[in-house]
This record gives C-alpha cells, sequence and structure tokens, in this order.
C-alpha cells in the first residue's frame, strides 16, 4: 500500500495543485513579521533523498512528529508538497508493530527513522486535513486509516505496562517535554519495549499519550464518515469515548479543574502544566472540562495569562522554573502558540486566538528573530546562542495572520478571518480557486474567483464552504459587529 499511495501522490500529481499567499496590509509589524517569516521559512525546506520537507528549523534539522505534519500542513498554503511529504512519511516509515517514528533524520544523505522516543503526536488531525488539501485520493486516507489504526493497537499492546487502563510515558522526550523537572529521574529518551526500572516517576499514567489514543480514533472515526461506512464510525467513536472517559474519571481533579498526570505508584502529579491545553488540540477534553480549565487556569494571571501568555508550568507553582534555554519547565513555547490555535477552535475560543497573536507579534518584534521560548514576565525572547528560523515560531506568525486577517483552509471549508483596524488584503490561490479577502479595518469583502461573496464587520471569523455559503459566524472580539454582514449568493 505505502508504495501504491507514494507512486501516485509523488510522481506529479501535488504538482497540479498550485499554492500560493499574497498578504498586504498596513500593518507595519506584521508586514515585515509575515515576509521574514516567509523568507526564513524557505530556509527550512530541506532536500530528504528526493523528497522535499519542511524541517523544524532553529537548530533543529529533522521532522519530529510533534511538530512537522502539523508544520507541513499550515505550510501547504505555500507549498503542498513540502505539506505531503510532512505527513506521508511519518507512515511510509511505521514499523510493522505499529510504532510511529518520533523523529526522521537524514543521516549519510538516507531518510533515519527514529524510534527512541514518540515526540508528541500532533499528526492526525493535520494528516486528515492533507486528504483534502491534497484533493482527497482515496489511497492516501486508506493509507491513513491503517497507520492510525496500527498506532492505537501498538499503544494499548505496549504502553500500559501496569494494566490499570491509563497509557504511560516513559520518558522526557515521549511528550517532548525537554528537560521538564516534573518527569524527575526519568530518562530523556528511550528506544526499548519495555519500561525503565528504579525511576522515581516513570512509567508516567499520561494525559499526553491518552490523548494520543483519542486523537488517533476519533480521526477514524471521522474517516469512517468520509467512507460512508457508519459502522467504523460508530465503533471508532465508542473506542474514543472510552479514552475521554478514562481521562474524566482517572486523570480529571474536579476540585481543582484540571488534569495532573500520576506516578508510577498512581498517585496525582502535583504540577500545574500547560498540557491540559495541549488535550484540547487532541480534543480529548469534555466541554465542561475545557471550560473548566481555561476559566480558572488558562486565563488566571497568576497562573496562565501571564504578559506573555502560555507558560509550560504555571508560574505559581512550585516546579516553574523561567530558564532561557531550551526546557519545558516554564517558559512559553512557540510550538504551544502554534497549537494553541486549533486547541482553541475546538472548544469556541476563537477570540482568544487574536489575543495570542497579539502576543506573539509583539514579542518577536521588529528583530524579527524567531526562536524558541519567551519570558513569561516581559515576553523577551530567549536567545539561545544564534537561534534563529525555529519553525513554530515561524508558522505560529504565519497561521495567526491568516487566522485574524486571511483565510484559512479546513477540510471543505473556508475561515476568513475580519479582524479590524488595520488595511490588508489577503490571497489564497489553491488550483483552480483563488479566495481573497479586503479588510478597511472596519469593514471585509470576501471573493471567490473574483466573485464577491460577502460584506462583513469587523472582528470576525466566518466560515463558509467552498462556494461561499455561509455556515457559522464567530466573534473575535467583544467588539465584533454582525449588523452589515450580507452575503450574495
Amino acid at each position: 500500500m505505502v508504495s501504491k499511495v507514494k507512486k501516485q501522490l509523488q510522481k506529479g500529481f501535488i504538482v497540479k495543485i498550485k499554492t500560493n499567499v499574497s498578504f498586504k496590509t498596513s500593518y507595519e509589524l506584521l508586514q515585515k513579521l509575515v515576509d521574514t517569516a516567509e523568507e526564513k521559512s524557505l530556509n527550512n525546506l530541506k532536500q530528504f533523498e528526493s523528497r522535499m520537507v519542511l524541517i523544524e528549523g532553529g537548530g533543529y534539522e529533522k521532522i519530529w512528529l510533534e511538530t512537522q505534519p502539523m508544520g507541513g500542513e499550515m505550510y501547504a498554503k505555500r507549498n503542498l508538497e513540502a505539506g505531503l511529504n510532512n505527513n506521508l512519511l511519518f507512515m511510509e516509515t511505521q514499523r510493522e508493530d505499529g510504532r510511529l517514528p518520533g523523529s526522521i533524520a537524514l543521516l549519510d544523505g538516507t531518510i533515519t527513522p527514529q524510534f527512541n522516543k514518540f515526540q508528541g503526536f500532533c499528526f492526525p488531525s493535520s494528516a486528515l486535513n492533507m486528504y483534502y488539501l491534497i484533493g482527497k485520493e482515496d489511497d492516501y486516507l486508506t493509507l491513513l486509516a491503517s497507520a492510525l489504526e496500527k498506532f492505537d493497537s501498538y499503544l494499548w499492546k505496549v504502553r500500559d505496562s501496569d494494566g490499570d487502563g491509563c497509557l504511560e510515558s516513559w520518558c522526557k522526550y515521549d511528550t517532548g517535554e525537554d528537560y521538564a523537572l516534573r518527569y524527575g529521574d526519568a530518562p530523556d529518551d528511550w528506544d526499548k519495549e519495555t519500561p525503565p526500572k528504579n525511576c522515581r516517576i516513570v512509567p508516567m499514567a499520561s494525559l499526553d499519550i491518552m490523548s494520543f489514543s483519542y486523537s488517533a480514533r476519533e480521526t477514524l472515526s471521522k474517516i469512517g464518515r468520509i467512507k460512508g461506512d457508519s459502522s467504523i464510525t460508530d465503533r471508532w467513536l465508542k473506542k474514543a469515548g472510552s479514552i475521554k472517559k478514562t481521562i474524566q474519571t482517572y486523570l480529571w481533579d474536579e476540585a481543582r479543574g484540571a488534569c495532573f498526570d500520576r506516578d508510577k505508584h498512581h498517585n496525582p502529579l502535583d504540577v500545574l502544566t500547560h498540557n491540559n491545553l495541549r488535550a484540547m488540540y487532541w480534543n480529548s477534553l469534555t466541554p465542561s472540562m475545557a471550560r473548566e480549565f481555561v476559566t480558572r487556569h488558562l486565563l488566571n494571571p497568576e497562573e496562565f495569562w501571564t504578559p506573555m501568555p502560555l507558560p509550560s508550568v504555571a508560574v505559581n507553582d512550585p516546579l516553574f522554573r523561567n530558564i532561557e534555554t531550551n526546557n519545558w519547565s516554564g517558559q512559553p513555547e512557540a510550538l504551544t502558540y502554534q497549537r494553541a490555535i486549533r486547541a482553541l477552535e475546538n472548544y469556541g475560543y476563537d477570540s482568544l486566538i487574536p489575543v495570542l497573536g497579539e502576543k506573539l507579534f509583539h514579542a518577536i518584534g521588529e528583530s524579527c528573530i524567531f526562536v524558541q521560548q519567551y519570558d513569561p514576565f516581559t515576553g523577551q525572547p530567549s536567545l539561545q546562542s544564534t537561534q534563529d528560523s525555529y519553525g513554530p515560531a515561524l508558522l505560529s506568525v504565519l497561521e495567526y495572520a491568516a487566522r485574524m486577517f486571511g483565510i484559512h483552509l479546513e477540510q471543505d471549508k473556508i475561515f476568513w478571518g475580519t479582524m479590524g483596524g488595520h488595511e490588508s488584503i489577503y490571497e489564497q490561490v489553491w488550483g483552480e480557486y483563488c479566495f481573497k479577502i479586503r479588510n478597511t479595518g472596519d469593514y471585509a469583502e470576501g471573493f471567490i474567483n473574483g466573485k464577491k461573496i460577502f460584506e462583513s464587520g469587523k472582528d470576525l471569523k466566518l466560515i463558509t464552504d467552498l462556494k461561499g455559503n455561509l455556515l457559522h459566524v464567530k466573534q473575535l472580539s467583544d467588539k465584533a459587529n454582525k449588523s452589515n454582514l450580507k452575503f450574495y449568493l
């Protein structure tokens, strides 16, 4: 199956779908940031053998499962080939037992999958969206379904070593939390199929790893729906629901309004982490759980809503450390900003996206140096020697700009952003389509292939189908103006 899909998708098919983005705005800082991010992203395009990929950048020369399927899908707006390869390569290098590589390197000119950690799982939703973006190739969808089912099976065969019904993290890199203090004496990486011994905390009952399984199963249910097979949809929805239930009963603390992992003795780890927001990215929290976490913790200035929001650990937690080098014990990470977009959209907190976008734009600032971490109290970039062109920072700027002032394609839907305050024209070319939105600062117009589709007030997110029929309207601020919303279909 892999060779058949690879042959079909790599032999000229994707070049038939041309993609391009054009963005012009009176918002001078954002214009400079977007132009620079586009230019520096080109440096992260690399050839892995004959395959073009988008590496993580900023000193990270591989594609990582925690960033690059998601990053590739975001960058597909500009380069569909790299976006496809960033997802397809993980499926092609999956082991027979179902394990996906945590990273893929080019070593001595050879594509080399690495299985010494999971390194996150920002894969299922992005890989599914690529199915739509490349033109709904059935073989790709079949390959994706197989990869997700095999990986989910692997997780439950291997990563519940104590049989308590909760999947485990065995090393810091399993969840991509480099040097996180909450892991204690756990190893950084681990390539064995049995957990490390004599560690204080691991094997750790993990919200992240449980969410990997949830995301795989939820996506499999969507694939069943695409295929028109309700039995597949119902089966995977039921299996996904069992994961969500276990998270709620075993990891969720109702009194504290957050999830907490458990150590190898099943004791809750009393560290308030941003990983609850990660779970929102994977859609593995119930709406009420997400609401509790957002209102009680995420928006709390004493915890996560610092002057530069989204530290990895609540700033009032005893294990918070404001360390400037790569460390997930404290400072806000560009990768968290990248994941936050889908996390917030999943639960209807779209109005927080422009707030975070503005915070990120001003933290990076006129220097246009794109690094990994930011001081939560000052917003200053943590300049790790000469680090620049860190992919999650580059792509976050481009994606927040698209959500606020431009266009995003998600499956068969178009997201149009009408944030006010600045003049802008955003144009997205996608094959035979040309989507354009023009903002005056108070007023917006949307076009498909030159035909005017709508007029709108500011600070809205309009969601339409590919023909421009309105599906949903969301407010991006308390100043949103719905009064002059008009559609012309």
